[in-house]
């Protein structure tokens, strides 16, 4: 008799017991990680909208283009908010690239922030 599809789960990791730090390390660094990557998913989100979908597809399609800087101020905003998270949990971790990471997420911001400013001037 053999074994069927899906009965050997393979091996399996136990913990244990003893220093910890190194585990707890690694989790703040996937943490921050993730973090980061949420934080140039927005950002990119936003630079998407802001130069392909508002001044060319909803022109072609026809739909109203004056709801850009609205709309982009709020994704300027969340994607703000994302990058500082992103700052202050790569600042308590103990990530090789840490400070490489933060002046990349201090680049990001200072540009979101001009995003922003255009933005509103667009605005008023």
């Amino acid at each position: 008799m053999g074994l069927a599809i899906g009965d050997y789960t393979g091996p399996r990791m136990t913990a244990v017991s003893g220093d910890t730090s190194k585990s707890n390390e690694v989790a703040a660094d996937d943490a921050s990680e993730r973090m980061f990557s949420t934080s140039l998913f927005v950002s990119g989100v936003r630079c998407l909208l802001a130069y392909i979908v508002f001044p060319w597809l909803l022109p072609a399609l026809g739909l109203a283009s004056g709801v850009a800087p609205a709309i982009g101020i709020a994704i300027s905003l969340i994607a703000i908010g994302f990058n500082v998270y992103s700052i202050r949990r790569f600042r308590s971790s103990q990530h090789p690239w840490r400070k490489q990471v933060i002046g990349l997420n201090v680049v990001i911001i200072v540009l979101l922030s001009v995003m922003l400013v255009v933005d509103v001037t667009q605005l008023t």
